[in-house]
């Protein structure tokens, strides 16, 4: 029989980055509990994570890729589909162009080391306008209210909820995410701390959700009308004099404009609107000017309405005129091990808005996506740039996207679709080839992306902890060898390019990339792959007190200016600011 081994890793199925302890014998999972000693997640655990070993054993699993075939779906050899796609995709763009061709990129690709590496090698060959993700399905709302305030679009202020005595949360239900930009495992025992030593948490909710019920207030707004209410709030802390910038003011400007604009809002008018009584808005506006250490925070609710971006701006800006960012207990900038910013300086990865547009409905592009709510007109509408061929990683958008049946009814007209996935499911059962990765267990991890929205500095990594069956492949090789095939029929300059990106990743792998980002990072020579490897257990769970202040981090991006809405729809009778 054989023995039992305990493994512990990084739970990669939502934003908390919870720690796990494994327990396996002979390739069976046995257990799955949170890490009581990893210093990040107190042993925390949710369903989710739990249910790693569901997914790992799971019968209904895609195991090797798929290709569809007049009688049904038929196993193909890796290097065959990888072949046979990429000749097809080059046919398809040399005949209708490089925009005939669509990437959609879904939630879990954020989540997975390798995926996050070669992802953009892909997008480079591809060099396609259509491209998708989940982000216009969450957050991208807060991301361009990030690149308009701070200059880059990953540069997300941090609650630094363990420290705060005021903690303003709209739209969101932390209980039950343990954050959503704000990483924060175990969040229902950080709100009791918080109310233990005496501070208040406040939700602005529609619905009483798990998070509601724990709050010290619950004010349920009407959907739709949170600008209302912090254009009121602000209202009252300008009237007031109780706006105070602290350490930020040296390089904020725009307040005077944005005093004069919320002056437009009182607390009677927004009552009218948001249902929250005049008194109550104002009341809670001087505690929150009021309070020693404060975050203002925003979820879903916020973006997903038609004045997300200016709701998420005003958020943002409520937390800027109150002195809570870059401070402890306010709003902090993260000092991650790998430090996407510095990765993506100068390469056009730190956002844009607005150089081009969709070619039905004119929409936006952000950081060089469309929204995904415009994919299936994409796909539909006939004329130069239509959709004919569209690759999907790691995404569901029949499930998840805005005009889901509608995209639906459009897939089968494609010429060509590909899945990565490992399940068949509302989006993959119209692929023509399924490509499935291997196993959370079988892979390296490390969480590049989230480890920026931490409220405390952390690196995780998590080696395999078991190994992948015969001809397997991980998704980042999967990746890797469709990317290079794409480069090889584009002259001697693309087989050299694919050549080489073939070689890197062959001789270094996703760890071998990861170790040479380790030792470029904010803590040089000090953090290595093979120094995590050293920590507890195998995996690593770094902890630092300190947090990057914004003076460490002016360099990454001009400050735009406060009053730069980054929205073309504001509330009736806001005056065009910024971006019209």
């Amino acid at each position: 029989m054989a023995a039992t081994e305990v493994h512990h890793r990084t739970c990669t199925l939502c934003e908390a980055m919870c720690g796990l302890e494994i327990r396996h014998a002979g390739g069976e999972i046995l257990s799955i509990r949170g890490d009581q000693e990893n210093a990040f997640s107190r042993g925390h655990i949710c369903p989710k994570g739990a249910a790693l070993g569901d997914i790992h054993s799971d019968p209904d699993r895609i195991r090797f890729p798929l290709r569809r075939t007049p009688t049904g779906w038929e196993r193909i050899d890796w290097d065959e589909a990888l072949d046979d796609i990429a000749a097809r995709v080059r046919a398809i763009q040399r005949e209708h162009g490089k925009n005939a061709v669509g990437l959609y990129a879904g939630n879990p690709t954020v989540h997975h080391l390798g995926a996050m590496l070669l992802i953009f090698p892909l997008i480079e060959a591809l060099h396609t306008r259509n491209r998708f993700s989940a982000t216009s399905l969450d957050q991208l709302p807060q991301q361009l209210a990030t690149f308009e305030l701070f200059g880059h679009q990953a540069l997300f202020p941090v609650p630094d909820i363990d420290r705060t005595d005021f903690f303003l949360c709209l739209g969101g239900n932390p209980l039950a995410s343990n954050g959503s930009l704000m990483t924060a495992p175990g969040m229902r025992h950080r709100i009791r701390e918080l109310q233990d030593r005496g501070g208040r948490f406040v939700v602005i909710d529609p619905r009483r959700t798990e998070s509601a019920a724990v709050a010290d207030q619950h004010l349920a707004i009407l959907p739709g009308t949170d600008a209302w209410l912090l254009l009121a709030m602000l209202n009252v802390i300008f009237a007031e004099g109780l706006a105070d910038l602290g350490s930020v003011a040296p390089f904020t400007d725009g307040l005077e404009e944005l005093a004069e604009h919320a002056s437009r809002f009182s607390p009677q008018d927004a009552a009218a609107v948001t249902g929250i009584p005049a008194e109550e808005i104002t009341r809670l506006a001087r505690d929150f000017a009021g309070a020693e250490r404060a975050i203002a925070y925003a979820r879903v609710g916020v973006c997903q309405q038609a004045f997300g971006g200016l709701s998420a701006w005003l958020v943002y800006a409520l937390g800027i005129v109150t002195g809570n960012l870059d401070r402890e207990g306010g709003m902090m900038f993260s000092t991650p091990a790998v430090d996407p910013l510095a990765l993506t300086a100068g390469n056009g990865l730190g956002g844009s808005f607005d150089r081009y547009r969709s070619r039905v409905s004119g929409l936006p592009e952000f950081s060089g996506e469309f929204p995904a709510a415009c994919l299936a007109e994409e796909i539909e509408t006939p004329g130069p740039g239509q959709i004919r061929a569209l690759i999907v990683h790691a995404g569901n958008p029949v499930l998840s996207a805005p005009n889901g049946r509608r995209l639906e009814e459009a897939l089968p007209g494609l010429d060509l679709l590909v899945s990565f996935d490992f399940y068949l499911t509302e989006t993959s059962r119209h692929a023509d080839y399924i490509l499935p990765p291997t196993s959370p267990l079988e892979t390296s991890e490390y969480d590049l992306a989230l480890s920026l929205l931490a409220v405390r500095n952390v690196a995780h990594f998590s080696p395999p902890m078991l190994d992948p069956p015969d001809g397997a492949r991980h998704d980042w090789q999967a990746l890797a060898g469709l990317t290079a095939r794409l480069y090889a029929g584009r002259g001697l300059r693309g087989r050299a390019a694919g050549s080489a990106l073939a070689t890197a990743v062959e001789r270094l792998g996703a760890e071998g990339l990861l170790d040479l980002m380790l030792r470029s990072g904010p803590y040089g020579h000090g953090a290595s792959l093979a120094r995590a490897l050293e920590h507890v257990m195998g995996a690593t769970a770094v902890t630092r007190a300190g947090w990057g202040r914004i003076s460490g981090v002016a360099a990454r991006g001009p400050w735009r200016r406060l009053l730069a809405v980054p929205s073309s729809r504001r509330p009736q009778g806001a005056p065009a600011t910024g971006l019209t």
